[in-house]
């Protein structure tokens, strides 16, 4: 680890003005591991934990507004999130740990990065290391030819193959959440799906914010009165293990057919993955397992394994099925 320096803000105006000087930093549940790895090299770390951003509230429309600073297990256990959003608290509490989960932030989940172990080993994209486009962007991807058992099969491209890892992110994708920022420039907001970036020619740049900018809070919007969701992640273990394949759905059933649905995927993407199609796939249908394994085909049909990871289609299809199920039950 290098040496850094090290500050605190009491303030967001003070936390946004010091940030020219390196990163934020508030459970320090990612950035530190990869500060011991030098994955990340910070010159400075401003401690953002004293911000007043660790309140869960109703909005007006309905909705719930959470806090950047919220830790997961408040998040998971609160009482709207269980009765409103039953998969964001069965997605948190299926990662991590418990102690983990007592540190990490909303805001920090959001910005978790790859378990590759091409791109968190030391030396990784310098001469003599593994290449990794995620640390060196040019040096190449280790894992295309490489150990990529747990690597993505949907959104990848000839630079990166990287999972994202975040059980959180995917239930946010299916609930359609909306992320508020603020930075040099003001405040904004960035709908989930823009946020994170798929790896392209540029895998290095993984997120919608730009330099200098603070997640805030994100807003969840009102579900449809009815609507049912499910969390369900497959995996080496049964705990303290991330996803081989993971999904969460949002479904409201009428007359034992769908009329309405979110799909997410987990495990699989180098993303958190919205599956569009399997959900158009299942609007208006009936509730049956010949439409949840045609919407599951769907939602894979662009898939493109790898020499160890090819399992993860099959893995994920039968995921999907099996959440649909539990959703429109």
């Amino acid at each position: 680890m290098q040496t850094f320096q090290y500050s605190k803000a009491d303030s967001v105006e003070k936390a946004l003005a010091s940030a020219s000087a390196g990163k934020f930093i508030a459970g320090g549940t990612t950035l530190v591991d990869l500060m011991k790895l030098d994955v990340e090299q910070p010159k400075a770390l401003v401690d953002i934990n004293p911000l007043p951003l660790t309140k869960i509230e109703a909005l007006p429309n309905g909705g719930l507004r959470i806090g950047a600073l919220v830790r997961n297990s408040d998040l998971a256990w609160n009482d709207d999130v269980k009765r409103s959003y039953a998969v964001l608290s069965q997605a948190i509490l299926s990662g991590a740990s418990p102690q983990l989960r007592n540190m990490a932030t909303t805001g920090g989940n959001l910005l978790q990065r790859t378990r590759c172990a091409y791109f968190r080993e030391p030396g990784a994209g310098t001469p003599g290391g593994y290449s990794c486009n995620k640390r060196t962007p040019g040096t190449g991807c280790a894992a295309m030819d490489g150990h990529n058992r747990t690597h993505a099969v949907l959104g990848v491209s000839e630079h990166c193959i990287a999972t994202h890892p975040s059980d959180m992110c995917v239930a946010m994708a299916a609930l359609e959440a909306v992320i508020h920022v603020e930075g040099p420039k003001g405040k904004r907001t960035v709908q989930f799906a823009d946020f994170h970036r798929l790896p392209g020619d540029t895998p290095h740049i993984e997120n919608a914010l730009e330099p200098g900018e603070l997640v805030t809070h994100v807003d969840l919007p009102k579900l449809p009165e009815g609507a049912k969701s499910v969390y369900l992640k497959l995996r080496d273990r049964a705990s303290y293990e991330f996803a081989l394949a993971s999904a969460a759905v949002v479904a409201k059933v009428e007359g034992g057919h769908v009329r309405f649905v979110r799909v997410a995927m987990g495990g699989v993407g180098t993303k958190p993955w919205r599956a569009h199609e399997a959900e158009a796939a299942l609007t208006g249908k009936a509730v049956d397992a010949a439409n949840f394994r045609h919407a599951a085909e769907a939602a894979l049909a662009g898939a493109k394994p790898r020499t160890e990871n090819a399992f993860k289609v099959e893995l994920a299809k039968r995921c999907l099925v099996r959440t649909l199920k539990l959703a429109t039950a």
